[in-house]
């Protein structure tokens, strides 16, 4: 290994006569062209911050005492351990995690899980809100509790916001991530900015809205959104092939205990039920007007029932309050705890859902499934309908004309199909955190178009 240490100082730019321990700033120029063009992906043309914040992350902890046996004394000849950091010290590489909504539990799991065998040390904090807490309690994750929901009035969003913001500042502080990496948690954006913490926004809905202060600096989306206009500016957008329920539908196991669970009997046709999020931004009354006609629906067909799975306490109160004819003979069930909503799904014959994720959860697994989603469609969501893995309801006529009450086969087994997704993220995520410490890409990868 070969170290070149430089500086302008001695160099001579401007082509007069050399000073004494002086040489042409060209020798330098020649030797690093050929330097790039012979040892390409083989060098690492540093700056000194740079080398800095290498060896701070590289180094051990504390130095042993003369009497531990790793102890050498200056002069002797030791065998030098490995100290568990490898080239990039990853090791000491801590990425920060936040999940905000209850989808994202599923999703980050096995991204959790790869960067971990990648040697990276993951941080994570949670929203107290809908399913979220208990989800990842339920999938053992070791996470901070941090703020809660604020329910759709715009000017608490906001306040909700900031305040969270505000709260997860402690955290960002004390852990001092390399990166912070969420599926559109806008708060954890915000404080990141602030920070100056590079931060990732994983998304697959291009029409999310996203305040000035909260736009994220990476972007990873599905290779469908490639086109789209996003938050991030171009060069700092990255995508992956297939959708995002790609990256854990290929390791569901379905549980069979579900079904009893839930007092479910065979002959029934089971469909599971998503209302729309009537918080959200992109929430449309419309939605509601195709909800309350499927749930019409379904309440006159004999052998039918609904499995309904409200966005939150309000949401399932509001329901039973306003409709307690939908709940009569246990037409239509609440689970009363918290489910794998994939084992829910995959319990079902179809699913007719007001939201994205669950729908797109539902085609990957192959169940027939309707969206009512009234808003703008999305660019997967588009893909999907193409590909006939999704049905759109555009009205409440075709809730009666297109929504097919049958059984779905039941011999068949989810496909565990290793798929491209989760692969192609967690090496993106790689590559933002090489370009964000060193200035560039790891050695043998082409950049992609990629900047700093």
């Amino acid at each position: 290994m070969a170290f070149l240490n430089t500086h302008p100082d001695y160099m001579n730019f401007d082509g007069r006569p050399c000073k004494r321990e002086e040489y042409p700033a060209d020798y330098y120029r020649e030797f690093l062209e050929y330097v790039q063009k012979t040892y390409d992906w083989k060098y690492w043309d540093d700056l000194p911050r740079e080398v800095a914040a290498f060896w701070d992350s590289a180094r051990p902890q504390a130095m042993p005492a003369e009497n531990d046996p790793s102890y050498a004394a200056p002069g002797s000849k030791v065998k030098i351990q490995q100290t568990g950091h490898d080239a990039l010290g990853k090791a000491e590489i801590k990425i920060w995690i936040d999940l905000d909504n209850t989808p994202h539990v599923p999703f980050f799991s096995p991204i959790i899980r790869e960067l971990k065998n990648r040697g990276y040390l993951v941080v994570i904090t949670a929203r107290d809100a809908f399913q979220v807490c208990e989800l990842a309690d339920k999938m053992k994750l070791e996470y901070r509790r941090v703020g809660r929901h604020y329910g759709k009035n715009k000017f608490k969003k906001i306040w909700g916001l900031a305040w969270r913001s505000f709260q997860l500042a402690p955290f960002a502080i004390r852990h001092k991530p390399r990166i912070a990496l969420s599926h559109g948690a806008r708060s954890q954006i915000l404080i990141s900015n602030v920070l100056r913490i590079p931060n990732v926004m994983i998304m697959d809905y291009e029409h999310a809205r996203m305040i000035a202060p909260a736009k994220p600096r990476w972007m990873i989306v599905p290779e469908a959104l490639s086109g789209e206009k996003l938050s991030a500016k171009a060069h700092r957008v990255l995508y992956y092939r297939g959708i995002k329920e790609d990256v854990y539908a290929p390791e569901f196991e379905p549980d069979p205990s579900v079904v009893e669970e839930l007092g479910l009997s065979q002959g029934e046709i089971i469909v599971t039920v998503r209302p729309p999020a009537n918080e959200a931004h992109y929430y449309t009354p419309k939605s509601d007007d195709l909800l309350f006609e499927l749930m019409n629906r379904i309440g006159q067909t004999a052998g039918v029932r609904a499995i309904l799975l409200p966005r939150n306490r309000g949401q399932e109160q509001a329901f039973k309050q306003d409709h307690p004819e939908w709940f009569e003979k246990d037409k239509t069930i609440v689970p009363d705890k918290v489910f794998c909503g994939l084992d829910l799904l995959w319990a079902s014959d179809l699913v007719v859902s007001g939201g994205g994720t669950m729908n797109r959860e539902a085609a990957a697994l192959g169940v027939p499934v309707y969206s009512i989603f009234r808003g703008t469609t999305g660019a997967v969501d588009r893909m999907l309908q193409r590909e006939g893995k999704l049905v759109m309801i555009q009205d409440s006529h075709e809730i009666w004309t297109k929504i097919h009450l049958v059984p779905r086969k039941r011999d068949q087994v989810p496909s565990n199909d290793p798929r491209s997704a989760l692969s192609d993220i967690v090496d993106h995520i790689e590559r933002i955190i090489h370009i964000e410490q060193f200035g560039r890409l790891p050695q043998g990868t082409s950049n992609g178009g990629l900047e700093p």
